[in-house]
């Protein structure tokens, strides 16, 4: 696939080129995010959800887990490193770009597409659900929240704009707990709007309890720690460290083990890889280094090489080196 490409008139190699279709992506979550913070404004809640939104993405929960798994990696890791190397200083960084700024614009996207939903397509909600016990509609909601997220995740390893923006968490190389946060500010519109659909259809405007939320990060951040754990028989269901690993090999990017909680998803599509006891843990990363990563700068960390990261994908030349790296060229 041909990028297009955007230049603004200058001389020599002064010319700022853009790519257009993940400059337009960029765009298109700009303007939901608008939306999100002019329906907020409205109600006069504006400040009271992002807060909210704060306290249920980065909960002590969270935070708990985190500081758990590091401990774990560094009694039990798949792969033995410096507990100061380079992609762990690098994700450090990008969890502060997490808080920071991930975490507003996932709320506000969560906002603006159940707000649209609820507004225009209000018949897609079941409202029987509403006299339904709390744990199996919690448990229903979080499965049909993970099947969004899933072909989400697919997307974004078949279509090359959006894989533009994946593959920054595509490309550590030193795998970790906090590399769960290691994405682009701009890669989640896919995944906001196919997980907010089955919780408008399941909960209506009541929206997705706080610790459901919470639960969902937890399970979804574990899987990335350096650790060799594969959870035995309950690791054919739950997605494991040792199983999501595999997703992050170079053959991992092609799109095996897109699961994100559970592995069901895979299996059904027939994308499932279950480690093998006794094997190795596999390299992670991407074949090439077709983005620039910290690891091949001199520096024990800079603040352009995560700069450089986040400006990647609009650099349309960069762009199509490494759209060689999807599934089917794209």
């Amino acid at each position: 696939m041909t990028s297009t490409a955007f230049a603004v008139p200058g001389t020599g190699s002064s010319r700022l080129r853009l790519c257009l279709p993940t400059l337009g992506l960029a765009v298109a979550t700009a303007a939901i995010v608008w939306f999100g913070v002019v329906t907020l404004e409205r109600a006069r809640s504006l400040g009271h959800v992002l807060a909210a939104g704060r306290a249920e993405l980065v909960a002590p929960a969270v935070l708990l887990l985190v500081a758990i798994a590091f401990l774990c990696e560094r009694v039990w890791p798949a792969e033995r490193r410096p507990a100061l190397a380079k992609g762990h200083l690098q994700d450090t960084a990008y969890f502060v770009v997490h808080v920071v700024t991930v975490v507003p614009i996932m709320t506000l996207l969560g906002v603006a597409f159940a707000e649209l939903l609820s507004s225009h397509a209000g018949w897609i909600e079941v409202p029987q659900t509403a006299a339904w016990p709390r744990a199996p509609l919690f448990a229903l909601t979080l499965v049909a929240m993970d099947a969004g997220n899933w072909l989400a995740h697919w997307a974004d390893h078949r279509f090359g704009t959006l894989w533009r923006f994946h593959a920054l968490h595509h490309s550590q190389e030193e795998l970790n707990v906090l590399s769960a946060f290691r994405a682009h500010p701009f890669s989640h519109l896919a995944g906001f709007f196919l997980a907010t659909v089955p919780v408008v259809v399941l909960t209506g405007d009541h929206g997705v309890a706080p610790e459901l939320v919470t639960a969902y990060v937890c399970l979804g951040t574990l899987p990335h720690a350096n650790v060799r754990w594969s959870f035995g028989p309950l690791g054919k269901i739950v997605v494991s460290p040792a199983y999501h690993r595999l997703h992050h090999s170079y053959e991992g990017s092609l799109g095996l083990n897109l699961g994100i909680v559970l592995t069901v998803w895979d299996v059904l599509a027939r994308r499932a890889r279950f480690p093998v006891k006794g094997e190795p843990p596999c390299t992670t990363g991407l074949a090439g280094r077709p983005l620039p990563t910290e690891q091949e700068d001199a520096a024990r960390w800079q603040v352009r090489t995560l700069l450089r990261q986040l400006a990647e994908p609009f650099q349309p030349a960069a762009a199509d080196a490494r759209s060689r790296f999807g599934p089917d060229g794209v």
